[in-house]
């Protein structure tokens, strides 16, 4: 029995060498790759129209600049939806519950579009921390808020996925640890709240994929002022 509930987020490991890079690679090995025939089975036309339809409502708000960033974040998209529909299951870990790898993602993510705008257009970049008709005496307070905002960016990226995914797994633990001291004392009760379990469980999936859309959606939006 785990001594803490906090153990489920620590890294594997094997022989003292942590798994956190095979359950970070291992779910690219579950992708059906396309095949050179002219009809392709449901399984990779349903992925291809997925990837399809995700990349064409992300990319629609940007230039034809920002396009070249398509693969990239679809390619982060499935990544994390990937990464956390499979830590739903049981015995396994979910490796962006790791702070250190979410903000591994946004940083460099971040820091990009942030060299994009100050390479392509760094009068519209630096725009951007001052709004347009700002009285005179707040132009200072206005600049080191905006400034601040800025940089806080990838913290908020990292730690809304940090957070989100780690509360979901708590509380699935915490209700199944209820449901299993319960059974034998209070059946009836127990039910109840297994019921509650399933409809949390379901909840966190959905969570699972709605948290991997808000942080490539975030990014685009970065990218958006920035190309």
């Amino acid at each position: 029995m785990m001594a803490s509930f906090f153990d489920q987020f620590a890294s594997p490991s094997f022989l003292g060498i942590p798994l956190i890079a095979v359950a970070i690679a291992l779910p690219w090995v579950l992708f059906p790759t396309p095949s050179s025939r002219w009809m392709s089975n449901r399984l990779i036309t349903v992925q291809t129209w997925f990837v399809n339809r995700f990349t064409n409502q992300l990319m629609m708000p940007l230039n034809v600049g920002g396009h070249k960033w398509a693969l990239m974040l679809t390619s982060l998209m499935v990544f994390l939806i990937t990464i956390n529909m499979l830590g739903l299951l049981p015995y396994t870990f979910t490796p962006t519950t790791q702070l250190s790898l979410n903000m591994g993602l946004a940083v460099p993510l971040w820091l990009a579009t942030v060299i994009i705008g100050m390479r392509n257009q760094p009068t519209v970049a630096l725009g951007h921390l001052l709004p347009e008709g700002t009285p005179i005496p707040l132009i200072p307070v206005l600049i080191i808020i905006e400034t601040i905002s800025l940089f806080i960016r990838p913290l908020a990226l990292g730690v809304r996925l940090t957070a989100n995914l780690t509360a979901g797994h708590l509380l699935i633990q915490l209700i199944a640890t209820a449901v299993f001291v319960l059974l034998p004392m209070m059946p009836t009760v127990a039910i109840l709240t297994a019921a509650v379990l399933f409809l949390l469980t379901l909840l966190e999936v959905a969570v699972a994929m709605i948290q991997a859309y808000v942080f490539v959606l975030l990014l685009s939006l970065y990218l958006q002022e920035n190309v």
